[in-house]
């Protein structure tokens, strides 16, 4: 049995089954990971607000269901953290953002009242940009989070919150969502794993554009294996959701077995038209000269993926009109910059560019599709630079190309945004920096269950080396506080949003 403060440390699996066991107790599970917040968190402001007692009394009934032997959930005992876009009952969401610093939901968002039905004991709320509109996770409520690798960096986002307090081993399990790339990014940046699920997949029944299939929730963890798990507790049909689909949880937990050797993979740095960093670019072919003598075929990638970047324009432009438009003409100042920027811009896009853009994107989706036909995976770079300081708003210039607005910088991920295909963040080691890297595998249409186990296959192989694993902090340089990243907080007033206010519906 391992220490007290070695708990966090354990894999998600390996953490149920020891309290499936009764080796374990969910409550001395909890306290451990609280002890590491307190201890921790200080130093890079990854959590928002908590929920300690509560999720303690959880606990309790955990251990008691297990001593009763109850039927267990998936994720029975797992301390989980969301993302504070995401409803939670009865306690504080505010989305990072100032009309939002006193709300709290009278009720669960579905995929939140999913997990928890599965035993999953919610500790806290994991930190995101004001409305989770950017990769650069700050905002006026709660501050910045910082890298954990580095707490001057940014942590990428816009699910950075759960990405740090997954690579200091907080939590074992947290949430995410994505629109342009707020799994994969901060994933990336912080070493771990963040799935972008097929659209629908996990289902999400607040969303005002519900046909829209450019946003979508999914899990975070620390490796494929607890992905999965948590990816199976996740999924589920929701008639409230126009694009949710039936799912058995049964595809995604356990993982099939899959030979790597078998494995047809296409790869591209830059997709054709992304700008990408000399170093991001050198990295990655290191990647691929490791995996190409295990693998089946390994090759580049022919793809036309056109006017991608004015397509993500339109398509995210609707979005955001969809989602606050009618608040941005009632209280724009509630609003951050991103947000306002994202709604003015639709000011001057008309009916013919919204078709044109949408008959783009389906024609890229085919494209991406005919890809697949030859291989099982491809890969690219997740971001096209290391992680920058967390008090520049977001990437200005990469590689000498100026970025045309906030988000220009991850076009690697809302290139695969468009297409719907399914892609997930996986450590890959570190960079010249000593920062991690992350390597962006992509799986075919609605083939989520295939990705992870592809993916677990590539896992398995940089594991080997010990230059390509899964990148850990020095916790030793997290023992100071870094008042810093909350300098940024200010303290407007509270302002009662309510329940369904369309806070936990657009990420990056």
């Amino acid at each position: 049995m391992p220490a007290d403060h070695e708990l966090p440390t354990r894999s998600a699996v390996e953490l149920r089954t020891l309290i499936a066991r009764r080796e374990l107790a969910p409550l001395e599970l909890l306290d451990a990971c609280i002890a590491r917040i307190e201890r921790l968190n200080p130093a890079i402001n990854a959590l928002a607000a908590t929920d300690f007692e509560r999720a303690r009394a959880a606990a309790r009934a955990a251990g008691d269901a297990v001593a009763q032997g109850r039927p267990l959930g998936l994720l029975h005992g797992l301390p989980l953290g969301v993302k504070d876009l995401q409803d939670t009952a009865g306690l504080l969401t505010t989305s990072g953002n100032v009309r939002l610093r006193g709300h709290v939901p009278r009720s669960d968002l579905g995929f939140v009242a999913r997990l928890r039905a599965a035993g999953a004991l919610v500790a806290a709320k994991t930190n995101t940009p004001d409305m989770a509109a950017g990769a650069n996770t700050r905002n006026v409520v709660w501050g910045a989070t910082g890298n954990p690798f580095d707490p001057a960096l940014n942590a990428g986002g816009s699910s950075g919150g759960s990405a740090a307090a997954l690579a200091t081993d907080l939590l074992p399990l947290a949430t995410g969502s994505d629109t342009g790339g707020s799994l994969r990014i901060p994933a990336a940046l912080c070493g771990v794993v963040g799935l972008r699920t097929s659209p629908g997949l996990v289902a999400h029944e607040r969303r005002p554009l519900g046909w829209s299939p450019l946003s979508v929730m999914g899990p975070m963890a620390r490796s494929i294996d607890d992905t999965a798990l948590l990816l199976a507790a996740s999924v589920g049909f929701d008639a409230r959701d126009p694009l949710s689909v039936p799912a058995d949880p049964a595809a995604f937990w356990p993982l099939p077995e899959r030979d790597p050797a078998r494995l047809r993979i296409a790869y591209t740095e830059d997709f054709g038209i992304c700008a990408v960093d000399p170093g991001v670019r050198a990295a990655f072919r290191a990647r691929i000269d490791a995996l190409a003598p295990h693998v089946a075929r390994c090759e580049p990638l022919v793809l036309d993926v056109g006017d991608a970047d004015r397509v993500f324009d339109i398509v995210r432009a609707e979005g955001f009109v969809g989602t606050f438009g009618e608040l941005y003409r009632r209280e724009p100042e509630s609003l951050g910059p991103n947000i306002r920027a994202n709604v003015e811009l639709a000011a001057g896009i008309t009916l013919a560019d919204r078709a044109w853009a949408h008959r783009e994107q389906t024609a890229l989706a085919r494209r991406f599709a005919q890809v697949f036909e030859s291989f099982d995976l491809v890969l690219a770079p997740v971001t096209p630079l290391p992680p920058f300081p967390w008090t520049q708003l977001y990437a200005e210039r990469i590689d000498g190309q100026p970025m045309r607005n906030y988000y220009h910088w991850v076009a690697l991920t809302y290139i695969v945004t468009l297409a719907t295909n399914p892609a997930l963040s996986l450590p890959c080691g570190r960079d010249a920096l000593g920062l991690p890297f992350g390597l962006q595998v992509i799986g075919a249409p609605r083939g989520d269950a295939a990705l992870l186990a592809a993916a677990r296959a590539l896992e398995g192989l940089f594991a080997a080396t010990p230059a390509l694993a899964r990148p850990r902090p020095d916790l030793a340089a997290l023992a100071r506080p870094r008042p810093e990243l909350k300098s940024i907080v200010t303290h407007p007033p509270v302002y009662g949003g309510a329940p369904g206010d369309n806070a936990d519906l657009i990420a990056v």
